[in-house]
């Protein structure tokens, strides 16, 4: 035979079904966690630091246009895009009062630098230009981690009218500009016989 279960003045002790009740968890930490010394490596142009100096990281600087006119859009990366740079780039610069360079022309720097970014495979690019000393800067940022490619750089040397180009690579993705001149192509006078 079983025990009879202990009585009280409120009826038998059962024990209970349920878990016993814990302490809610603390709302805030005990100390703060400690900041982590960054791993990313050290420009080499840097000093090394001393044991007790933290290590000081270098950043790129992001690309920067100011105290001139600008404009810019995005776009996603489409084969057909180059047709809707141009368009934009070419109303816009326009639109600032510049008679050159031609249409062609800029029609055709702005086809190879956004053909350029859409061979990176990324989603989108994005299209910038800007004025200064009558020179136009059109950049195209493609968005994506590519490596420089530098076979672009020579068509867009052969565009008349380009001052320079380049290509290069940052946190950005890569970038591509050519910087075309706004000056009306001299023409050349035949020495008089």
């Amino acid at each position: 035979m079983t025990d009879p279960l202990p009585v009280d003045d409120k009826g038998p002790k059962v024990p209970p079904t349920y878990p016993p009740r814990t302490p809610p968890p603390q709302k805030k930490p005990v100390e703060a966690p400690r900041p982590q010394p960054s791993t990313k490596p050290v420009t080499s142009s840097l000093p090394l630091p001393g044991p007790q100096q933290a290590r000081l990281e270098a950043r790129r600087p992001r690309m920067a246009i100011r105290d001139r006119r600008a404009a810019n859009w995005a776009f996603t990366a489409y084969p057909w895009t180059g047709s809707q740079a141009v368009r934009k780039v070419t109303e816009t610069v326009r639109s600032w009062g510049f008679n050159h360079p031609k249409d062609d022309v800029l029609k055709q720097a702005v086809r190879l630098l956004v053909d350029a970014a859409t061979a990176d495979e990324g989603r989108r690019i994005s299209v910038h230009v800007a004025d200064q000393d009558a020179m136009l800067l059109v950049v195209v940022l493609s968005h994506t981690p590519a490596g420089p490619d530098d076979t672009v750089l020579a068509d867009l040397a052969a565009v008349p009218g380009t001052a320079s180009c380049g290509t290069d690579t940052s946190d950005e993705g890569r970038r591509v500009w050519a910087v075309l001149s706004t000056e009306r192509p001299r023409t050349r006078a035949t020495p008089a016989a």
